[in-house]
């Protein structure tokens, strides 16, 4: 059951959205929450978070949280002024062309693979493909708690809820880039330790975006036994792209990888290619497959489901891409790293 400071703060962040964008209206949300007895003014939500930042602490805190860091409490309460800054600063959109808006949503704050690639794909679709493209980043990391917000159910719903403020439903096109660990039953993992956080269905993933008025999308998951994610979410206008079939695992994660297996063959080495994301759908699997069985590894075999218009609109966002140099990967936090700093 989502706890009463769950509740507040995903009340808040609708409230910083609604008056930073009041001339868009949205439509409701399928997780709205109840509201409080008692609003809290945006005013005082931003200047409080503001404060309790700059306060930081670790007291009370377990061994795992970073000392240089905002308590827990804290770190929830300042998620809406953090939300609210980083829609603020997406880039403008481009008129008179398709637009491709990226989320990147990074579950697991337990290893850094995950947020290698959440913080290679700023620089990837800025740089590579140009002012049409627009990234906004959602992170689970002990490194990112003042700097990312949180990816988060509640943050995850506000955010697509902020895209749909600045996107042109007709022309625009919504990517989400998913990457976390996958269970069997195709809940992905959404842990920031020790933050109460819900974890993310098949369902409900189909359910948040179903709230929203997006007409074309790209959806990629990234984890285990995410084959489980397309039956809910396949549909017209959407392409759904997995790492792995729905009883398969996919690999690459761990602390000894800077880069899960899709996340390098996708994103890394088959968009630094071509912009066409069902063409890196494909080189990627071909390059998963080579690795799994050097490896010797169960194959992953990932899945693609291509709804009607969807690659149509993708070829008219393309028309207006003139293609950059290809975008070297630096993981935000090197692997080896990592290890040299092991007890």
């Amino acid at each position: 059951m989502r706890s009463v400071l769950t509740i507040v703060l995903a009340f808040a962040a609708g409230v910083l959205l609604m008056v930073w964008w009041p001339s868009h209206p949205v439509a409701p949300s399928v997780t709205a929450r109840p509201a409080p007895a008692t609003a809290i003014p945006a005013a005082s939500v931003n200047d409080t978070a503001d404060a309790l930042l700059v306060a930081g602490g670790n007291a009370g805190n377990g061994d795992d949280w970073p000392v240089q860091s905002p308590t827990p409490e804290q770190v929830l309460y300042a998620q809406p002024r953090m939300m609210h800054d980083a829609l603020a600063e997406l880039t403008p959109r481009v008129a008179g062309k398709p637009n491709l808006y990226v989320l990147v949503f990074a579950g697991d704050g337990g290893e850094d693979v995950f947020r290698n690639e959440a913080e290679y794909a700023t620089p990837l679709f800025a740089k590579r493909f140009g002012a049409t493209t627009h990234t906004l980043v959602l992170e689970n990391n002990p490194a990112t708690l003042t700097t990312r917000p949180l990816a988060s159910w509640s943050n995850l719903d506000a955010g697509l809820a902020g895209l749909d403020k600045v996107m042109v439903p007709d022309q625009d096109i919504l990517l989400l880039y998913i990457t976390s660990h996958g269970g069997e039953d195709h809940t992905l993992l959404v842990d920031m330790d020790p933050l109460p956080l819900d974890q993310l269905g098949a369902d409900d993933l189909a359910g948040i975006l179903a709230a929203h008025r997006f007409k074309w999308k790209v959806v990629v998951v990234n984890a285990c036994y995410s084959g489980g994610f397309v039956p809910p979410l396949r549909g017209p206008g959407t392409l759904l792209l997995t790492a792995a079939r729905a009883d398969r695992s996919s690999f690459g994660c761990g602390s000894d990888s800077d880069i899960t297996y899709f996340g390098k063959a996708w994103l890394v080495d088959a968009l630094n290619r071509t912009p066409d994301f069902i063409d890196a759908f494909k080189q990627a699997s071909g390059e998963i497959s080579r690795w799994e069985k050097l490896d010797k590894l169960t194959p992953s075999e990932p899945q693609i489901d291509i709804g009607s218009g969807i690659a149509a609109q993708l070829a008219l966002w393309r028309q207006g891409v003139s293609a950059g140099p290809a975008v070297p990967f630096m993981p935000a936090t090197p692997a080896t790293t990592r290890r040299a700093a092991s007890p």
